[in-house]
């Protein structure tokens, strides 16, 4: 005999999409898609009300995970870090904006590879010290730059990161996706050993290191004919 699955449950997606394109309050727009939710798939009300209760009990605390890492990087900005970086950097002779986003870059991905991904970040590490380091190699070289060459810098300080992350988590065993690869495999009778699975990401993030290593070796290239160009 045939399932019969109820699609109505799914107009809660409809009410996020349509409260978040309206630009309407998230909470309501989160509590109004439960509720509707909660009445297409008959709940109780009740038990609605139970269940919005237990979300917020379990992720109360992610709030101070998220802000306070923000505010310390806040404070760290407000007194002078950012400065203090583009000072630091412009003393070394043989730094450029290209090389030091290339030990970024490997720095980043064998964190990854070992478990450790929250070492870095768009917030907590990019934003307030890897890019203006980047910046201030390419100003010690070439004196002021475009802003045009100051967001592409910013951008590529973004992707190094994005990158080194991306592919060096894959190598990491105890990887989300590779225990979901191993799961599935084993439902279908396919038994695999998720090391053997890391090991074979490890080409993959070999050839992420030096496309992207490439890439950063062109920015220094386009830094370096503006500052010709002057």
């Amino acid at each position: 005999m045939q399932t019969v699955v109820n699609l109505w449950p799914l107009l809660g997606v409809a009410v996020i999409a349509a409260g978040f394109l309206l630009r309407a309050n998230p909470v309501l727009v989160v509590v109004a898609a439960c509720g509707v939710t909660g009445a297409a798939a008959a709940m109780p009300f009740m038990h609605v009300l139970e269940s919005l209760g237990t979300a917020f009990l379990k992720t109360r605390n992610l709030p101070l995970v998220l802000l306070l890492p923000l505010a310390a990087v806040g404070l760290l900005e407000r007194f002078g870090l950012k400065e203090h970086a583009m000072a630091s950097i412009a003393k070394i002779r043989s730094a450029t904006s290209g090389r030091l986003l290339i030990v970024y870059l490997f720095l980043r991905e064998t964190s990854a590879a070992a478990g450790l991904t929250s070492l870095g970040g768009q917030p907590s590490m990019v934003r307030p010290l890897v890019a203006p380091l980047a910046e201030g190699a390419a100003e010690a070289r070439n004196g002021k730059i475009s802003d045009k060459l100051r967001y592409r810098i910013r951008a590529m300080a973004a992707a190094t990161d994005n990158v080194g992350l991306f592919f060096g988590e894959d190598i990491f065993v105890a990887f989300g996706a590779i225990v979901l690869m191993q799961t599935i495999l084993r439902a279908e009778g396919i038994e695999v050993d998720p090391l053997h699975m890391a090991m074979w990401g490890i080409p993959t993030a070999v050839c992420a290191f030096i496309i992207h290593s490439w890439n950063l070796r062109r920015l220094d290239v386009a830094i370096r004919r503006e500052g010709e160009g002057k």
